[in-house]
């Protein structure tokens, strides 16, 4: 089926069967987070270069979105895309929030969704639970986020256990990693919004200021297309207490290696003479520099004169080894301790296919369907073995543990990140060890696959019901629980929702999400 073509018999009439269902919210007590992101074409310049992009309510990145542990939130998309060189439809993933029993809010299209088509809009409503730490949000339609779709999400809790070791935690300690430019390798750094390209002109540099004698709470997003940096800070050394959500034990580094999709925070101490100091980002993915201010932002202590900072000699010996992170509590990771001894274990051998320029895992290029994979499967008309995209769809049975393994046989010698939606996993194998650790390994949701000799190896448990994406580049869906899909997630027939839910769930978008594909499907092919 064509993406304009009129939908199969079993899909209209699906979509009429759950038209007038409503999309249950839960916790009807907790307190709601309520924003809109307006989508829109314009030219803007980070590095003074102007260019066509995408921006979020007129800027790139887009709004910081923030809440309180256990909040919902409550997100409007408008849609007001008009460009149409660039992609038109759009939808929003929320990288890195579980969104446990609510599949359908995950934005992913084709996966979760069809695309919120121009001139429409679409309210993702999802909540934080247990989660909270540093997030983002960005486009999950084709290449859109490079273009400027993209933003920081932080789910601030009153009772971290770290509040005591630092004093300053707010929009001001967010640090966005971008590449931006229309060329590989990229142009220019764009860090939180702003940079310089070689050979342009001397723009502002983005500037975080601190008092001397604070503690500053840094939170640090890489939201690149493709590159990996390493962030430093001249003269300082800082304290890493989370990992993509997820707090770790104490480590104190001097440097941080960050892959696309990840997150960290770290504590910063203001504690050497005022003045002002590179915060350097080297690009670790191709070859740069730090000339005139490239790749880097300004520390600006209170009391610094207004100015660039010098040049200083600051060695880096101490940079943060992921192996070397621990979760603050130890659960271990699931399953029986020993390589292959999980219920499932994986091997996903990535390639890149010269001759066609793309990407494939275990030899099955991912291509996305024409009706999202949730849809499909809340048809009831398809098999979990008859689920498109054949080939790149791995179903799982509920309540097992899975161990998946990335050989670094491909790529090119080349790192590659790996971000799995739905869950965290264990990283019981990190790149640069040989070394099994199933015990107290770190626990995240986007990983490096590192190199050639590397074998990256990750654990988690099925226990949220529905497709969930795994990719960069790269790409398969695991399907989790497919009969128990329509039981667990809201876009079903329980008025009550699903176990979690809560009992006074609240009445609200009454078949929003099923109206997106009728409404995409019936776009104009200008639309494309």
């Amino acid at each position: 089926m064509s993406c304009n073509s009129s939908p199969p018999y079993f899909l209209m009439n699906f979509v009429r069967r759950i038209g007038h269902l409503t999309l249950l919210l839960a916790g009807c007590t907790a307190a709601t987070t309520v924003a809109e992101l307006k989508i829109e074409n314009a030219v803007i310049s980070p590095d003074g270069f102007g260019r066509n992009s995408i921006v979020v309510n007129g800027i790139s990145p887009g709004m910081v979105l923030t809440a309180t542990k256990g909040e919902r939130f409550r997100i409007k998309v408008n849609n007001l895309l008009t460009d149409e060189i660039m992609n038109k439809s759009t939808s929003i993933h929320w990288h890195g929030i579980l969104q446990q029993h609510n599949n359908a809010m995950d934005g992913v299209a084709f996966v979760n969704q069809c695309p919120i088509a121009p001139g429409n809009s679409f309210t993702y409503s999802f909540t934080s639970a247990d989660q909270a730490g540093t997030f983002w949000y960005h486009s999950h339609v084709r290449i859109q986020y490079c273009e400027g779709l993209r933003g920081a999400l932080v789910i601030y809790d009153p009772h971290d256990p770290y509040l005591s070791l630092y004093d300053v935690d707010d929009a001001s300690t967010i640090i966005t990693l971008a590449d931006w430019s229309a060329t590989t390798p990229p142009d220019s750094l764009a860090i939180n919004g702003v940079g310089r390209y070689f050979g342009g002109p001397s723009t502002p540099l983005s500037v975080i200021n601190v008092v001397k004698g604070k503690r500053y709470r840094i939170r640090l997003i890489n939201m690149a297309c493709t590159p990996d940096y390493l962030f430093s800070i001249d003269s300082h050394t800082f304290t890493v207490i989370e990992a993509d959500g997820e707090l770790t034990r104490p480590l104190v580094v001097d440097s941080i290696p960050i892959s696309v999709g990840q997150r960290y925070s770290f504590i910063l101490e203001a504690n050497q003479t005022v003045d002002n100091y590179f915060i350097r980002v080297n690009p670790t993915s191709y070859t740069s520099n730090f000339s005139n201010g490239l790749n880097s932002a300004i520390l600006r202590y209170s009391g610094a004169p207004i100015e660039d900072p010098p040049t200083r000699t600051w060695p880096l010996a101490n940079p943060l080894v992921e192996s070397n992170l621990h979760p603050l509590s130890d659960p271990g990771a699931p399953g029986a301790p020993g390589v292959g001894k999980a219920d499932i274990n994986l091997n996903l051998v990535g390639h890149f296919n010269e001759t066609s320029g793309k990407f494939d895992i275990n030899g099955v290029t991912y291509l996305p369907p024409t009706i999202p994979v949730l849809l499909q499967i809340l048809s009831g008309a398809l098999t979990a073995a008859q689920l498109q995209p054949q080939g790149s769809v791995y179903t799982l049975p509920p309540n097992k543990v899975v161990e998946v393994s990335f050989p670094g046989t491909f790529l090119i010698n080349q790192s590659h990140p790996f971000h799995l939606h739905g869950h965290t996993f264990h990283v019981v194998r990190s790149a640069g060890t040989a070394d099994y650790n199933y015990v107290n390994p770190v626990i995240r949701d986007t990983v490096a696959s590192g190199g050639l000799s590397d074998n990256v190896t990750v654990r988690f448990t099925t226990d949220n019901s529905g497709p969930w994406f795994l990719h960069w580049g790269l790409a398969i869906v695991f399907v989790e629980d497919a009969p128990g899909t329509a039981m667990s997630n809201p876009v079903n027939s329980n008025k009550h929702g699903p176990s979690g839910f809560g009992e006074c769930a609240l009445i609200v978008l009454a078949g929003h999400w099923s109206k997106l594909c009728p409404i995409y499907d019936s776009r104009p092919l200008s639309d494309d």
